[in-house]
């Protein structure tokens, strides 16, 4: 398959569950002459907010919360099997092969570092500048693919940077891009990665809060992505994949709990062979995986074509409403017609995009992200522009993205506002 789609990756309606609440969804901000209104949260791509389930889960497991692994009392051992349950949750949720290692991590960019760590000695690293920075930049020998103009010539750089590489290789890429929201072709990137004895990583912090992913289904080496995008802000993520080149490597970090024996020299010191134990060293966040894992739960119990119908149907109306605006251009690698999740990326004529966002807080209690994304290379192609780091604010996009709990009207309040933003050219109303 070219892309993933609602079809291959999403399970039967059969015995779903009502889609969960999130909470803030009755927030109220202030805006211009000091009266309230109900929030708008379009930022659910930088980081989304908690589902109630998780909520939850988190409260239910801290009266008893203790140490992990290494203690003997109740409280301990009620903890440690928390955290190992949270483990075989996150696994099944990207269906991931029984003999992967699950290292939770604080986030895709800890883990995509992790990775980095871990690779074989003389592994060349083949990535493409439309990636988040987290995939972007932690490889110590890479190779730069410039954005593709269709997902056909993605997979033909891919397969002919591959053929010129002797030794270990790594292809690093994106699942859903944080910047446009579309989908990228991983499933014909790994096969053409695993032909030439490559192996693939797949950032997917941005797809796994919108669509099913199978792991061994799509034949990934490796997925990482975080929870503060899943609805489950408590610090943690996970780096999912293949056990042997995480077996292999130094600790990630070195500390209690990784290490299995400490002499008087320290060149006596001797590790676990067990890579999620060996990268893991510390006390964990115990409760991040906690909550990691609810949300998992709370998604898959759901089932993902009740969610997916509904983003598809939010993300089409706003898209819809952006294309009747003159001066507002949707950003695109692909086209409009490409497979996406609820990101939509844009600029307003005659409006810096700080302008626009701050306009739409102060004016519309709306809240966008603007700026590179954490995406400069990307972001600078998609503008046109040469240059422009984290304060050129004259090459940057303003970014809407949705998720559980966005309604009709927060997408026809941004649009509103768009319109008004687009007729009259003015930013913030004094």
């Amino acid at each position: 398959m070219s892309v993933l789609s609602l079809s291959t990756l999403s399970p039967a309606a059969a015995n779903e569950r009502p889609i969960p609440a999130v909470l803030g969804a009755d927030l109220e901000v202030p805006v211009k002459g000091g009266r309230l209104v109900p929030y708008a949260n379009l930022d659910y791509a930088a980081s989304a907010p908690c589902l109630e389930p998780v909520s939850a889960a988190v409260t239910a497991a801290l009266p008893a919360y203790s140490s992990v692994h290494r203690g003997a009392g109740y409280a301990s051992q009620l903890t440690t099997a928390r955290y190992e349950q949270a483990r075989h949750t996150v696994r099944a949720f990207v269906g991931a092969r029984t003999d992967d290692a699950v290292v939770f991590t604080r986030n895709t960019t800890d883990a995509m570092n992790l990775l980095a760590r871990s690779l074989p000695e003389g592994t060349t690293t083949v990535v493409f500048d439309t990636e988040h920075h987290a995939s972007l930049l932690p490889w110590p020998d890479a190779v730069r693919l410039a954005p593709p103009a269709f997902p056909g010539e993605a997979i033909r750089a891919v397969d002919e940077t591959l053929a010129g590489i002797e030794g270990p290789a790594l292809l690093v890429v994106t699942a859903a891009s944080n910047v446009t929201g579309e989908l990228w072709p991983i499933a014909g990137l790994a096969h053409v990665a695993h032909r030439h004895g490559a192996r693939v990583v797949v950032d997917a912090a941005q797809l796994v809060p919108h669509r099913r992913l199978n792991l061994a289904a799509l034949d990934l080496d490796y997925v990482a992505f975080s929870g503060h995008k899943l609805y489950a802000p408590f610090g943690s993520g996970a780096l999912v994949g293949r056990a042997d080149w995480l077996a292999e490597a130094a600790p990630y970090l070195l500390g209690g709990g990784a290490v299995t024996s400490v002499g008087a020299d320290g060149e006596e010191t001797s590790w676990s062979d067990d890579p999620e134990v060996r990268h893991e060293a510390g006390t964990p966040n115990v409760l991040g995986a906690v909550a990691l894992a609810a949300a998992c739960d709370a998604l898959a119990a759901t089932g993902w074509t009740a969610l997916v119908r509904e983003e598809e149907r939010l993300v089409a109306r706003l898209r819809a409403g952006i294309a009747g605006i003159e001066g507002v251009r949707e950003l695109s690698l692909w086209g409009p017609d490409h497979p996406r999740v609820g990101i939509v990326s844009f600029t307003v004529d005659g409006l810096t995009a700080r302008e626009v966002a701050e306009s739409l807080s102060a004016d519309h209690g709306i809240g966008v992200r603007d700026g590179k994304f954490c995406a400069h290379p990307f972001v600078r192609h998609l503008l046109g522009t040469s240059d422009g780091g984290c304060q050129d604010g004259t090459a940057s996009a303003v970014r809407a993205s949705i998720g559980i709990g966005t309604t009709e009207e927060h997408v026809d309040r941004l649009i509103g506002a768009l319109r008004d933003l687009a007729t009259t050219g003015v930013g913030i109303s004094s």
